[in-house]
């Protein structure tokens, strides 16, 4: 790999970057996060243990990886704390290589109240996880937020939260009905979090500068999904943050001219949680047969993916978008079963054909999308390891995503554990080398 990699999720999130983070740390030194908070979750199945990880990056499963959760991450120091005490408890080191950046801004309470009330009361729900991410990053942009290293400036801290408490407060009370919370109990608590997470905190942009410039093999992940970004995604069924690969840049402080490759993780067929347009969802029956087979619920929350055919228009937009240099395909085995397959390649909306996403108010909740048919394999794919024993129209079906998406295809993952994963080493007509 490069120095410096930059892996994102390519559609709606839960493609499975859990996994390729595992599989790529192998060759990176440090693994950082630059964006999102606990409302994510990364799985990694190693052997018969599955491990579901929220704040801390995967790269905490090997040894002496140096793992950082960046500024542009939000923090729930009880969530972060409880991921770190659930590690220790399976015996990973985590003291010795876990940074927290100083200038990562917190979750408090009154996030995760507000951004459940807000879900409540709006018209048009958007699918929220109700873990206070979207009110943390509002108070951060309206320049409120109060800091990870503000916890450990007492008259500082307590003077900010104050004040937040103080409006939030009145909100609560006014907009709401609700109840308030009381500045002393919460000021309190949050000490004792910044007493326990004092010894992982650093000046993480210095640390992964020092560690470019020292020529360390870097990795960078994000959250969510690139159709879920605040200013690319499905706007409003979006998260709050920049989960695209320019977010690197902003939520862990390396420049652009220091990443050498961007990697995009696509599932085989495409899912979506929560609430928003989908032009390519299954009918219930199907859903409900793809769904089981591929274990669509939620690492978080348990909620049930919706699940539909591989859209091509938005995985190339998703390349455009990130610059995507290779794609790694993921749960392929999950349509092992299906006599035909369809790939969307293009949105017929107002009489016209797309082969883009126009900002067209309603536009992909109203499109048709266009697809073509291709068959089945009928075999079972979750043993093979090697790209070339795949079943001639399995990889008719990779080469055709190869061709309508516009980059190269690295890995195929054909099951949940590293072992399930095969290098697809590809020539410009799709064919294995």
């Amino acid at each position: 790999m490069g120095q410096t990699t930059v892996l994102v999720g390519a559609q709606w999130g839960d493609e499975g970057k859990g996994k390729v983070i595992d599989i790529l740390t192998e060759d990176a030194q440090y693994v950082v996060r630059y964006q999102g908070g606990h409302n994510a979750g990364h799985t990694v199945v190693i052997g018969d243990e599955k491990y579901v990880l929220h704040l801390i990056p995967s790269g905490i499963l090997h040894k002496e990886k140096i793992c950082v959760i960046g500024h542009g991450v939000v923090i729930d120091p009880k969530a972060l704390i409880e991921e770190i005490e659930f590690l220790k408890g399976k015996g990973f080191e985590v003291d010795e290589v876990l940074k927290v950046s100083d200038k990562a801004h917190v979750i408090f309470p009154y996030h995760c109240k507000l951004d459940e009330l807000r879900e409540v009361k709006k018209k048009g729900r958007i699918g929220t996880t109700k873990k206070g991410i979207g009110p943390c990053y509002a108070d951060k942009v309206a320049r409120v937020g109060i800091r990870i290293a503000d916890l450990f400036d007492k008259k500082y801290f307590r003077s900010r939260l104050n004040d937040n408490i103080a409006e939030k407060n009145a909100i609560l009370k006014n907009l709401y009905g609700a109840d308030g919370f009381s500045a002393g109990v919460i000021f309190d608590e949050y000490m004792k979090y910044g007493e326990y997470l004092k010894n992982y905190v650093c000046d993480s942009v210095n640390l992964i500068n020092e560690a470019y410039c020292g020529g360390k093999t870097i990795l960078f992940e994000g959250a969510q999904g690139t159709f879920l970004d605040v200013d690319y995604g499905t706007y409003p069924f979006v998260t709050s943050s920049n989960s695209t690969a320019g977010g690197a840049c902003t939520g862990a402080g390396i420049g652009p001219s220091r990443i050498d490759r961007v990697l995009g993780v696509v599932k085989a067929y495409t899912t979506r949680v929560g609430e928003g347009p989908f032009p390519t969802e299954f009918g219930p029956t199907l859903m409900e047969r793809i769904r089981e087979k591929g274990g669509e619920f939620g690492a978080t929350t348990g909620r049930a993916r919706r699940c539909g055919w591989f859209d091509s228009v938005l995985v190339k937009n998703s390349v455009d978008i990130n610059g995507i240099d290779s794609v790694i395909i993921t749960k392929l085995d999950v349509l092992d079963e299906l006599e035909t397959i369809s790939i969307c390649t293009a949105y017929k909306h107002g009489g016209k054909t797309y082969r883009s996403i126009p900002g067209i108010p309603g536009f992909l909740e109203s499109c048709e999308p266009v697809y073509e048919e291709h068959p089945g394999w009928l075999s079972d794919t979750s043993g093979i390891t090697f790209y070339d024993r795949l079943p001639v129209n399995a990889r008719k079906y990779i080469s055709r995503i190869k061709e309508l998406i516009g980059t190269d295809i690295m890995l195929v993952s054909v099951g949940k554990s590293r072992g399930q994963t095969m290098v697809c080493k590809q020539d410009k007509q799709g064919g294995a080398v």
